[in-house]
């Protein structure tokens, strides 16, 4: 998954987006230690306090966490991950579901729609 930002959001919501993404898929597995603040910083290309705010606002949902002169580390709270995935996907769902309601289709033609890429 790459560091790439678009100018839609602030950049520190998207690196809570591509961080929390990097989680729920097992990018970065449950209890792994993550990289420092610095190092994330310069590999996403940001600034270190952006990174550090970003990173904030991931450990207020459970998903991080700090160990005192260890570093940051994934939860190893599978049930949170799997939440989380489960939250991003519902949120994903909405916004495909609010997009074709707005071309105009019904919630049939949406399911017929879907049940065909799914090949059923």
């Amino acid at each position: 998954m790459s560091w790439s930002f678009s100018n839609d959001k602030p950049i520190f919501q998207q690196l809570v987006d591509i961080i929390t993404l990097k989680i729920i898929s097992g990018e970065y597995p449950a209890g792994s230690k993550l990289e420092a603040v610095r190092e994330l910083a310069v590999v996403a290309g940001v600034n270190p306090n952006t990174m550090q705010r970003a990173l904030t606002q991931i450990e207020s949902t459970g998903l991080i966490f700090t160990k005192r002169g260890d570093g940051r580390y994934v939860t190893e709270d599978e049930e949170k991950i799997t939440e989380a995935k489960t939250d991003y996907a519902s949120g994903k769902v909405r916004l495909f579901i609010e997009s074709l309601k707005a071309l105009g289709l019904n919630d049939e033609e949406i399911l017929k729609a879907v049940n065909n890429e799914l090949g059923r």
